[in-house]
């Protein structure tokens, strides 16, 4: 059996996964909810409480799979894109244990495995995993892409962000208005109670596939900034409905991009990945276009859609399967595409 410990550490979640012959066993995840108080991931502070639970995260993963250390294959790690010092304690952990077990290590493209969680198999009988080609759309807080992915390794990025990410609009437009970190999901909750269509935002007119998102951030400002000028109780007095437009809005331009997409290439096999596919108003988005122009979507459950290891786990398995292994002087890196 084929038994590949992921490892996943490349912004604030500490995490580790079994995958057994594609299957997975076990999937560990610790937060840091240190981070809230400031607004925001604090490197330094992310990389320390990476340290302290790496080691009890692998031990609780190998607990629950049911496996020891000897009966590990292979150990698969994110070597990027991410935080820098996040990434050297995943990364240095790996090599240590890859060099006390003499098992291969196997380096993994952090937005790579976003994609691939659409094939993590809970059961072996699980067949609900895309179509090659397909394409899926990446969208989290730092990331925003159109991706063809033609194989498990082959993808091609069509469209993304010549600026901000869909997900770092969302948080950025929330501190605006006071709601706590992080805002994607306080966004998408007060959002269910609103209205979408009471106030209308700006949407970028940008060529091709690609996003722009900095100048919804900067008209949701100074509309902000006048209606406060008027009325200094405006925010609290219509949150949930500022809430609600600025998603559709985000939803909107998201999806037209990936409809136009969808169109030009003539696929129909369409996915959403990342930390923003766990919005519910973008599900709902994926729901209706599937009725209305018969697209067979892939929407990940939510444990795969924050970082997780067991998206790193699968990605190593079929790197494994090719025999594509790094050597111990494999560096993280801090920027990269897909």
């Amino acid at each position: 059996m084929i038994n590949i410990l992921g490892i996943e550490s490349s912004c604030d979640d500490t995490a580790a996964a079994i995958i057994q012959d594609g299957v997975l066993l076990s999937n560990i995840i610790s937060s840091q909810k240190v981070h809230e108080s400031y607004g925001g991931v604090v490197p330094e502070l992310a990389s320390r409480a990476h340290q302290q639970n790496i080691i009890p995260v692998v031990d609780e993963a190998l607990k629950k799979a049911g496996i020891s250390r000897e009966d590990i294959t292979a150990i698969a790690f994110t070597r990027g894109p991410g935080l820098m010092g996040s990434l050297l304690v995943g990364t240095s952990f790996a090599k240590g244990l890859s060099t006390a077990l003499n098992i291969p290590m196997i380096d993994v493209n952090h937005l790579q495995a976003h994609v691939l969680a659409h094939f993590i198999k809970e059961d072996k009988d699980d067949q609900d995993q895309p179509a090659f080609p397909f394409l899926c759309l990446l969208v989290s807080g730092g990331n925003s892409q159109i991706i063809v992915v033609k194989s498990h390794k082959k993808m091609e990025i069509i469209g993304q962000t010549i600026d901000d990410a869909a997900g770092e609009a969302f948080d950025k437009c929330a501190k605006v208005m006071g709601l706590g970190y992080p805002g994607g999901p306080i966004v998408n909750k007060l959002a269910n109670l609103g209205n979408p269509d009471k106030f209308k935002f700006n949407k970028p007119h940008i060529q091709g596939y690609n996003y722009s998102f900095s100048g919804l951030k900067t008209s949701f400002l100074y509309f902000l900034r006048d209606e406060l000028k008027k009325d200094p109780d405006f925010i609290e007095n219509n949150k949930e409905d500022l809430c609600a437009s600025l998603q559709k809005t985000i939803i909107d331009i998201l999806m037209d991009k990936l409809r136009k997409a969808a169109k030009d290439l003539n696929i129909k096999e369409v996915a959403v990945a990342g930390g923003v596919s766990a919005n519910s108003g973008l599900r709902d988005a994926f729901e209706d276009h599937a009725q209305r122009f018969g697209w067979k979507i892939h929407i990940p459950k939510f444990g795969y859609t924050t970082d997780n290891a067991a998206m790193v786990a699968i990605s190593g398995h079929y790197k494994y399967l090719d025999n594509e292994f790094c050597s111990m002087d494999a560096a993280p890196f801090a920027r990269v595409t897909v």
